[in-house]
């Protein structure tokens, strides 16, 4: 199953035994501040969860598949994510 802002805010109700437009406001305030140190290039830290991560990718040359044409892409920026050990050793404990 995906875990959904609204099964975030579901259980962080649970958690907290606050009203539901609460918790909804709490993740939507959340997720809007990781965005906002994203889009200013910033690193998003969150000890023992992992790091997301602004990265430069570089103009490429890729193929329009429709065509197969060669054609030049132009550079941007991703988002990545890097898990800490912490939950990397606790992803693998479940696989066992």
């Amino acid at each position: 199953m995906t875990l959904t802002k609204n099964n975030i805010a579901d259980a962080i109700q649970e958690g907290l035994g606050i009203h539901r437009r609460h918790s909804i406001e709490i993740v939507e305030i959340l997720l809007e501040i990781i965005k906002r140190n994203l889009e200013s290039g910033e690193d998003v830290l969150v000890s023992g969860f992992g790091k997301f991560c602004v990265r430069d990718k570089k103009p490429r040359l890729g193929r329009n598949p429709a065509t197969g044409d060669s054609m030049m892409l132009d550079g941007r920026k991703v988002v990545t994510f890097k898990c800490s050990s912490v939950l990397r050793d606790r992803v693998n404990q479940m696989a066992e």
